[in-house]
């Protein structure tokens, strides 16, 4: 393969708009221009538009269109479901729970309660697979329980929750279930009633779609305190200019999902499995992360021991290849993964962590190129460590 080609496997961190998602929305930055919350005619079209996306969203989540509100993208829906409850049900509770391994979106917001709003937070453990464990959950509920909130499936190790048991314990517990499937929706199937979900995040950028839009799914009945105020559109929940072009690429690109997911899914499992199966039999030292069935069907994230991710990905960089270490919204610290703690990792083993996410369009030249240069490069970089040399000498005793 030419050295000077990308492989992009990174798509858990972004992925590439689609041509027939740029297509769908250039007409709305060119000709098509208004702001269709304006009263004429020419807005009128775009507002249309925007709503037959909302139906193309609501459709594949088995929700109701006025249930779907847009945003500007995940980390705003989770902030804004984490405060706009908290605000809601204050006469209710002040307890949240969520887990150990959800997105900085998540923690982040949930300290920012604990600290400025008073509530009470439940971090729940989970397994060396990212599991949580039902028994536990349902044990963390209170009276003054208001809300749970569990990841669908974990944007670094790929592993996908029970999200549907999750939901039927918090509704025979009166409590609400949200749930972020940033990494999961348009990838994994989610019908909404089925799963006993009453809120859900999602983001067009995970989904071939431009980055600044997503939206966020609200249960009819279910009462949330607006996040951003200063305007009616989002009818009356979420002020701003609608991203008309934004939505209309985030409702093509759900549309293809749609179509295509199965197909996708196949594709994509088949080569992440001979991902999984070459690094595993061909580099020595090495830890699959993650549940081995129970995950994102693109998704593979290794722990290779006496390495540091960091050195790891400017290697694999120089030859072509972009990987991560794990959440791209914290690829600036140098402290390990969250997750790779919370599953019990040791920091010197989650300091060596790989990963590398498909998408449609990853050949199985790419991965076996990508596994030939990453034997070399593990072995270089394990050659220049003296925690490595003392390994293999204990070994050789």
């Amino acid at each position: 393969m030419d050295n000077t080609q990308m492989i992009y496997l990174d798509n858990a961190a972004t992925t590439k708009v689609r041509p027939e998602v740029f297509e769908a929305m250039r007409p709305y930055l060119e000709e098509q221009y208004g702001n269709p919350s304006s009263a004429y005619a020419f807005a009128g079209r775009i507002a249309q538009k925007v709503d037959e996306s909302r139906q193309t969203i609501a459709a594949f989540l088995g929700a109701k269109p006025q249930e779907i509100y847009f945003t500007g993208g995940g980390s705003e829906s989770d902030n804004w479901t984490l405060k706009g409850i908290a605000e809601m049900y204050a006469s209710k509770g002040r307890h949240i729970i969520t887990t150990k391994i959800e997105h900085h979106a998540i923690l982040h917001t949930a300290e920012y309660l604990e600290k400025k709003r008073g509530c009470e937070v439940t971090y729940l453990d989970v397994d060396e697979n990212g599991m949580i464990d039902l028994k536990e959950l349902e044990a963390a509920i209170r009276p003054d329980t208001i809300l749970i909130s569990v990841m669908f499936a974990n944007n670094e190790i790929g592993t996908i929750e029970p999200v549907k048991e999750i939901g039927r314990i918090a509704h025979e517990h009166g409590v609400l279930f949200h749930t972020d499937a940033v990494q999961a929706f348009g990838h994994v199937a989610i019908n909404v009633d089925e799963l006993n979900i009453d809120l859900l995040s999602a983001s067009g950028h995970k989904l071939n779609a431009p980055k600044g839009v997503g939206f966020l799914y609200v249960r009819t009945g279910v009462r949330i305190e607006p996040l951003i105020h200063g305007g009616a559109q989002e009818r009356g929940k979420r002020a701003g200019t609608t991203n008309a072009a934004g939505i209309i690429a985030f409702g093509k690109a759900v549309e293809l999902a749609a179509a295509e997911m199965e197909q996708r899914a196949a594709h994509e499992q088949k080569l992440r499995d001979h991902l999984i199966s070459r690094v595993m039999a061909e580099i020595p030292y090495t830890r699959l992360n993650g549940h081995p069935t129970e995950r994102l069907t693109n998704n593979a994230n290794f722990c290779f021991r006496f390495i540091e991710g960091e050195s790891l990905l400017l290697m694999l960089d120089r030859v072509g290849i972009c990987g991560s270490s794990g959440s791209a919204c914290t690829s600036g610290s140098l402290d390990p993964s969250h997750v790779l703690l919370a599953i019990g990792l040791p920091h010197e083993i989650a300091h060596g962590s790989l990963r590398l996410t498909l998408s449609e369009e990853t050949t199985q030249e790419e991965i076996d190129y990508t596994v030939d240069k990453l034997k070399v490069i593990v072995d270089r970089l394990r050659s220049m460590s003296p925690l490595y040399e003392d390994f293999v000498k204990k070994q050789g005793k």
